[in-house]
């Protein structure tokens, strides 16, 4: 069995003990011990222990991009799209990706010099959004001009409601998706062609 690049080793156990302890808990000697490899390897492929977060962030992102990329490219109406979208809700809770996010997040706002690359996921997020609801703005007749504030309040939205439940708030939160998916049921049933 061939093992894994030292960099991916690195990122893998950054990110379990990311999603396990926090950012707290991650130190130059503590990654490497889970990696099983020189310590002193952290700085050389990374230069820091932040810049090795921010890759573990970079890289949950650009797979979990991927599969949203997909999904919005299926030939299925919109709705279903959104729906499928708000089931991944629970899987990346599950995975951690979230709990990354908003720790690192908070880094960035303390760390100037770190903020560009967590406006980097901030943006791949907003520009899959775009595509995806650009797409549905022309199948349910809608404005291009709308694109934007939806997109920007779908983020907003969707950042809250997953900090919430980081802390297990849950109140109000199927309510919300419901009126959402109610809203798309009218557009669809608005939409050419539609029911």
């Amino acid at each position: 069995m061939t093992k894994s690049p030292p960099q991916d080793r690195f990122l893998d156990a950054a990110e379990r003990i990311l999603i396990d302890e926090g950012r707290d808990g991650i130190t130059t000697r503590r990654v490497a011990r889970e990696a099983g490899l020189n310590h002193g390897l952290v700085h050389y492929y990374y230069g820091s222990v932040d810049n090795l977060m921010l890759a573990v962030l970079e890289r949950f992102t650009e797979r979990l991009i991927e599969r949203q990329r997909m999904m919005y490219a299926l030939d299925v109406p919109f709705i279903e799209k959104w729906q499928a979208a708000m089931g991944f809700i629970e899987e990346d809770l599950a995975a951690g990706y979230p709990k990354i996010w908003h720790e690192l997040q908070a880094m960035a706002w303390n760390h100037p010099e770190l903020r560009d690359r967590v406006v980097w996921v901030n943006e791949q997020w907003r520009a899959v959004l775009t595509e995806a609801f650009t797409t549905a703005a022309a199948e349910y007749g809608l404005s291009p001009r709308a694109v934007p504030p939806i997109v920007a309040l779908v983020m907003t939205f969707n950042q809250g409601l997953l900090s919430e439940r980081l802390l297990g708030i849950e109140t109000g939160h199927d309510d919300l998706l419901r009126w959402i998916e109610g809203w798309l049921l009218t557009l669809e049933e608005g939409a050419p062609g539609g029911g």
